[in-house]
């Protein structure tokens, strides 16, 4: 933006703002039509002939179309400068990934009655507030990454994915990123060798090259977002940051969800113990650098609150939007009222 009146609007052609200057010259010349009208009409011999003319009421309402014929100028001189103002509109989402961690450690009991059941749980009841137009994608991650769930508007395809969920060992929480990456852009040919571990393959004579890609300004890509849960820290896979940066430089923003114990603990099922603690300064770095937010749930009912404020997050956005066109719009409604009036109770527009 070229130049700010205040922290709520900013201007695109703010050197247009000094045309405002014409309104009080305008208000000036009104009052000076009036007050020569007014000496005019003293020269009547008979001032009642005056007052039955202009008729009841007309005192005040020969003024009303001037007026609003001025606050429709205003209003169009106003929209000159395109003023861009916070507006909150629909989102424009499409899509929304679901990665969840679903690591050995994820049967703790700290989260009532389990972080994986108060994940699943709060998960489901997340889909439920999406709008019905929105599509749902499931990916889960462990020690490697997986599609649970393709994009999908079926709400009950993506409950039974959620319910099928299998713990398993290792925290791949990079594997889990790129891979909703590559679920949000099939056709980008994004390199997942890094989270299968096999080579990759040359592309064969059939296979259509990957589009030129060309990095976007972070958190621009409104089309579709990520909810990372994690209760754990990397052990394994890409770099959760370099994974990061991936969507970054997509425009895709990454709402990470951190759940469990901070200060870390030693968990023991069946015979076998692990050492598990929430790294949130990776989880707060992944959310900045997409230009989202990182939430922690300590509880199974903080879980739900997160959700719910993703929900209405991702249902409405605060946009940076120009009101030139709406300023527009009012100014020509002023118009026609002004003329509309100034017909109806003088019989002519002036």
């Amino acid at each position: 933006m070229s130049a700010s009146a205040s922290p709520f609007m900013t201007f695109l052609w703010p050197n247009m703002l000094w045309a405002m200057l014409a309104v009080p010259a305008l208000v000036a010349l009104y009052v000076f039509l009036v007050t020569r009208r007014k000496k005019t009409t003293l020269r009547y011999a008979n001032l009642g002939l005056v007052r039955e003319a202009l008729g009841r009421g007309g005192a005040w309402r020969r003024h009303v179309p001037p007026v609003l014929m001025l606050l429709a100028i205003s209003a169009l001189l106003f929209a000159a400068s395109r003023p861009a103002a916070l507006i909150t509109l629909p989102s424009a989402q499409e899509t929304i990934v679901l990665a969840m961690d679903v690591s050995g450690s994820m049967r703790a009991a700290d989260v009532l009655p389990s972080r994986l059941v108060a994940s699943q749980e709060a998960a489901k009841s997340f889909v439920a507030d999406l709008p019905r137009n929105v599509k749902v994608a499931v990916v889960s991650f462990a020690g490697t990454a997986a599609v649970v769930q393709a994009p999908t508007l079926s709400r009950d395809d993506v409950n039974a994915s959620i319910d099928r969920f299998q713990l398993q060992r290792g925290t791949a929480i990079g594997s889990g990123i790129v891979l909703s990456l590559a679920t949000i852009f099939p056709e980008a040919g994004i390199d997942l060798s890094q989270i299968t571990g096999a080579r990759a393959m040359p592309p064969g004579p059939n296979d259509k090259p990957p589009p030129d890609f060309k990095p976007v300004a972070p958190g621009s890509y409104s089309s579709a977002a990520i909810i990372l849960l994690t209760d754990g820290q990397r052990t394994t896979g890409p770099d959760s940051l370099e994974a990061a940066k991936m969507a970054a430089d997509r425009g895709v923003r990454i709402y990470t969800v951190g759940i469990g114990t901070k200060e870390g603990e030693t968990i023991g099922f069946e015979g076998w113990s692990m050492r598990v603690r929430l790294d949130e300064e990776t989880l707060k770095a992944v959310a900045k650098l997409t230009n989202a937010d990182y939430f922690y749930a300590g509880t199974a009912q903080d879980l739900k609150k997160v959700y719910q404020g993703l929900s209405t997050r991702l249902i409405v956005e605060k946009k940076e939007t120009e009101i030139s066109g709406l300023l527009a719009l009012i100014g020509a409604a002023l118009v026609v009222l002004a003329a509309g009036l100034s017909v109806w109770w003088f019989g002519r527009v002036a």
